[in-house]
């Protein structure tokens, strides 16, 4: 571990207690499901030595680690993005730590735009791979040549569709498009990912992923459709749309990240 990530773990280790089994970062809007934890205990990003600020609304920057369904939870409310001014090594830091922390498993979740048009608004997308047009990767630097032929790992999203199936939760499976932003993608560009096989796009969750499959965490990826990608829908986008529709999906979201949880903590 470099110095900032050791600081960073060791500080974690006091605050909280039993060590989290499972790792859970949340997207835009996504954040209600903090609620349902038992006991939950919160630390700013800000007071954690090292560890970089996120300034996007509906990110609220904490970590939380609690109990959901049973399982010890590390819960990372709101994320840092490329498109703040940080570098990739600042951005891939938080998912550094998560795995020194031991963790195995994590949950990574986000807003997307839909480029697929059979999704709409709301939906739930299970990543089932990714395209990384972000201009950079949190590996650079190293000689890390990491195979990601399966970085979004087939026994985690079994887990989710099973249990949206009982849950009688519709989920897509589909391929994220990450941009670097912070401006949303031109219809062109929409048109072109498209071609390429994506399914989504957005601003985050890929730095993580790489970094994930670097120091061999199991990933998970799954996306709140807040919108159609532009030029779909004429309509022009915002970020205020983004957080209201997160808001809309947040009952589902909730009740499969619960499930989902429990079913990697064995639990059921």
């Amino acid at each position: 571990m470099t110095g900032a990530i050791e600081e960073a773990v060791i500080y974690l280790q006091q605050r909280f207690g039993v060590p989290p089994r499972v790792g859970l970062i949340l997207g835009s809007g996504l954040g209600r499901l903090v609620q349902k934890l038992k006991g939950p205990e919160r630390v700013a990003f800000k007071d954690i030595p090292g560890f970089p600020r996120s300034s996007v609304q509906g990110h609220p920057g904490e970590i939380i680690c609690g109990y959901l369904e049973g399982v010890p939870l590390y819960v990372q409310a709101g994320r840092v993005h490329y498109y703040e001014g940080m570098d990739m090594g600042q951005v891939a830091m938080p998912m550094r730590v998560m795995a020194s922390l031991g963790i195995k498993n994590v949950i990574i979740t986000n807003a997307a735009g839909a480029v697929n048009q059979s999704y709409s608004p709301g939906d739930l997308v299970c990543l089932s791979d990714h395209i990384n047009f972000m201009g950079d990767n949190p590996l650079r630097g190293g000689a890390d040549f990491v195979d990601l032929t399966r970085v979004y790992s087939s026994r985690l999203r079994k887990i989710a569709h099973d249990r949206a199936r009982r849950l009688g939760i519709t989920l897509h499976s589909g391929v994220y498009c990450a941009f670097a932003g912070p401006c949303y993608e031109t219809p062109a560009e929409i048109r072109a990912v498209r071609v390429l096989g994506a399914d989504l796009v957005g601003m985050s969750t890929v730095p993580e992923a790489i970094t994930a499959a670097s120091l061999g965490v199991e990933v998970l990826g799954i996306s709140a459709v807040t919108n159609m990608a532009a030029g779909i829908t004429g309509q022009r986008l915002s970020h205020e749309e983004v957080i209201q529709t997160s808001a809309r999906a947040s009952e589902r979201f909730i009740k499969l990240v619960s499930a989902t949880v429990a079913g990697l903590g064995g639990q059921e």
